[in-house]
């Protein structure tokens, strides 16, 4: 017979998700850096019959990320969270038809940018589920950095009463310090230090955002551009970091970049 964590994993293979972790609700008390996850922002008080989190993430491909800001770009970041909310919606229904009551969580937890901006927080953080479950590590950006996408990835969340087998937390840390996020980002919304003691000032990118959606091409994505980490950086062939500053010698692709973003969206 079938155990859930199979299930699981049969599933995520015929959804096509590569990347797929598992944490124990315990995890977020622990507290293994502060600031940490208030404690009506973890699992328990979101889901109280919770006793495992399943966390699923999709990538971002980085050569349309490239040409951000766009109307590809955002058609893309739209597309990748849709998946994952239906994803994850599959994957809490398989669980309960297996008896384990779950619940999924939405990619995004805020009706809008103004929202967001009067209160910038979602009511579940993925990025901190993602650490726990053993998904990647966190950079100077604020995102979570895995070894496969560096920070181009998408995550989301399952709850689930299911007593499920956990991944260790990933040890050491995957970011370079290289600081090219805080001297690229264009809303100044980045400090240098590590993280958690330097976080995004998110007043600053929540403006910046809300700017580029007056034109229909938000979000930024300038900070997980840039990154150096990630395999996916080798795979399509982006492993020169002065390909965005260069535009001499890499011309071919600034072209390329700027006809989509030319297209789609309102002039700045």
């Amino acid at each position: 017979m079938t155990g859930p964590m199979e299930a699981i994993r049969n599933k995520c293979a015929q959804l096509d998700i590569p990347l797929l972790g598992v944490a124990p609700v315990e995890r977020w008390d622990e507290e293994p850096f502060r600031p940490w996850v208030p404690p009506d922002f973890r699992p328990r008080n979101i889901y109280p019959e919770a006793r495992s989190v399943v966390v699923i993430g999709l990538p971002v491909d980085l050569p349309v990320l490239e040409t951000s800001p766009s109307i590809f770009y955002h058609e893309l970041y739209h597309t990748v969270n849709r998946l994952l909310d239906e994803d994850a919606y599959r994957i809490a229904l398989l669980l309960n038809e297996m008896g384990h009551p779950s619940i999924y969580t939405p990619r995004d937890g805020y009706g809008s940018l103004d929202v967001l901006k009067e209160s910038p927080l979602a009511f579940f953080s993925h990025r901190h589920a993602a650490y726990l479950a053993g998904l990647g590590t966190f950079g100077v950006n604020n995102m979570l950095l895995t070894p496969r996408y560096g920070p181009r990835v998408r995550f989301t969340s399952i709850l689930t009463s299911a007593n499920l087998p956990a991944d260790p937390v990933m040890e050491g840390d995957l970011c370079i310090k290289c600081m090219r996020c805080v001297r690229s980002c264009p809303a100044g919304a980045l400090e240098e230090g590590d993280y958690p003691q330097q976080l995004t000032r998110k007043d600053r990118c929540t403006e910046h955002n809300m700017s580029l959606s007056r034109r229909f091409v938000h979000p930024c994505g300038i900070c997980i551009k840039v990154c150096p980490v990630g395999a996916d950086r080798t795979a399509f062939g982006r492993t020169d970091a002065r390909i965005y500053e260069d535009g001499a010698r890499f011309g071919e692709h600034h072209r390329a970049w700027e006809h989509v973003r030319a297209h789609g969206g309102k002039r700045a």
